[in-house]
């Protein structure tokens, strides 16, 4: 049986080792990964679509106030925006992965925290892609059914986060500092997002089990 085709966005400047994570994540469990950038051509078909981690995504987006101290890739923002305009309506399944969460929420109308830091005093800062971070994971949720965990330890490289949802976006994750780290729609059979890195956690079997699922999902979305 073929490959459903996964495409996952990365910035041009991506390090090897990052897409090496990226790539392997989506082909173990069976699908077909294929690298989304601003200098690459932009495929008319995919049957699943990954909207990876990266750099912050561009405050006026969200009518924010405009960090001086931050990177941000305009270029990528528009690809990822233009991809989820054309995919969500033709039901292909979306896994947002850290910025991909927010750039989703983002798209349905949603804003972000710019700097968790700054706006929840006393907050530890975590930076690291082992898992060291406790999510609580809402229950009958599909994120939920998808992990198979009520809780689960996650890694933590973010310093922004879901503030107000968008249209149809539901709250199913939070850390035990109650910053958003799952949401999903309530309107599409399969667009959800993670604030933190699964693809990075190859060990974890609640955080491969979401990768299965989008792949799963993926092949039944190209077959049907």
């Amino acid at each position: 049986m073929s490959r459903p085709l996964i495409g996952i966005t990365t910035s041009d400047r991506k390090s090897r080792l990052a897409w090496w994570f990226d790539w392997f994540a989506v082909w173990r469990h069976g699908g077909q990964p294929l690298r989304l950038s601003p200098s690459r051509a932009r495929p008319a078909h995919l049957d699943g679509l990954i909207i990876g981690g990266g750099d912050d995504i561009q405050a006026n987006l969200y009518d924010a106030e405009l960090q001086l101290d931050v990177r941000v890739d305009p270029e990528r923002d528009r690809l990822e925006l233009a991809l989820l305009e054309h995919f969500i309506p033709l039901a292909t399944p979306v896994l947002g992965i850290c910025r991909g969460a927010q750039l989703i929420n983002v798209h349905l109308g949603g804003t972000l925290d710019p700097d968790i830091y700054t706006t929840h005093e006393g907050l530890k800062r975590r930076r690291t892609v082992l898992p060291r971070k406790t999510v609580d994971i809402t229950e009958h949720s599909r994120l939920h059914a998808l992990l198979g965990v009520r809780w689960c330890r996650v890694n933590s490289l973010h310093h922004q986060a879901v503030n107000r949802t968008g249209e149809g976006v539901e709250i199913v994750a939070r850390d035990r500092d109650g910053l958003v780290q799952g949401i999903e729609s309530r309107r599409h059979d399969f667009l959800l997002g993670v604030q933190w890195h699964p693809e990075w956690l190859i060990f974890n079997r609640p955080q491969q089990r979401l990768i299965r699922a989008l792949v799963k999902a993926a092949r039944a979305h190209r077959d049907g």
